[in-house]
């Protein structure tokens, strides 16, 4: 019998041409927030861990913070291009959509199945909260779909960009497929996870040389301040201040008068 919901082949080109005109995005909102950032955004990272590494220089201290305020807001910044590549993919191959549920990424029918995706960027996301949350939600759109009649079989899936952790299906119902096996899912092509990688750097070193010059500019000026701030006149650090800076917000008098 032949299957419903076959999918449409997929022009790689087509991708590449997505990937080119939509890396620039990811490293422009990655100047933005260089651009944006203060010193008191880095100073509500953790001063105790820094004390206990015995950081004694203040381009060290700030460094360290840049460092790791930067590395989580671009595993935002480029989880969300991920997705974006995700729904125009299944577009091409599926006539998928960005999903009106919410929690929902993408939705797409695939041999008379409605897949209900969650696309995440790697597998170590979210806390035990999270998880729960996003089992409602897959909860509450299948039981959405589910109220049309012409509705049977509807599959919640979270998809992982990379990774290789085996696909399963979680206690809480839905499917879990990871790096080559989520890729394959919406394009029915093996080899794709391999082929998006080199678009993706589309002008990488053009741009990471301009962004590592800004960062360069933001460390300075942000050392410089902080020296001025928090640092005493003969150069040492100043814990004291530093800890009043980030969590220095007594008020227990008004509650306990």
């Amino acid at each position: 019998m032949e299957k419903l919901n076959k999918m449409n082949p997929l022009d790689i080109e087509e991708v590449v041409q997505f990937v080119n005109n939509n890396i620039d995005d990811f490293h422009n909102h990655r100047l933005k927030i260089i651009s944006q950032l203060t010193l008191k955004q880095l100073l509500n990272k953790n001063p105790y861990l820094f004390k206990a590494k015995n950081i004694t220089l203040a381009s060290d201290l700030v460094e360290g913070t840049l460092s790791a305020f930067l590395s989580s807001s671009e595993e935002k910044l480029f989880g969300d291009f991920l997705e974006d590549l995700a729904i125009f993919i299944a577009s091409k191959t599926a006539g998928g959509h960005k999903s009106a549920s919410p929690g929902i990424d993408l939705e797409f029918n695939k041999e008379s199945v409605i897949y209900l995706v969650s696309v995440k960027s790697g597998t170590n996301w979210g806390n035990s909260s999270q998880h729960k949350k996003l089992a409602q939600d897959f909860r509450d759109a299948d039981k959405r779909l589910r109220q049309s009649k012409h509705v049977t079989n509807v599959q919640p899936t979270l998809g992982i960009c990379y990774g290789k952790t085996k696909t399963s299906l979680t206690r809480d119902g839905y499917l879990k497929v990871v790096g080559q096996n989520f890729w394959t899912l919406i394009s029915d092509n093996q080899a794709l996870y391999t082929q998006i990688i080199e678009p993706i750097g589309f002008k990488a070193k053009e741009h990471n040389e301009r962004y590592q010059l800004e960062k360069g500019r933001l460390s300075n000026r942000l050392t410089r301040l902080f020296i001025e701030k928090y640092c005493n006149p003969d150069g040492e650090i100043d814990w004291q201040r530093v800890v009043e800076a980030n969590s220095g917000n007594y008020d227990l008098d008004r509650f306990f008068s």
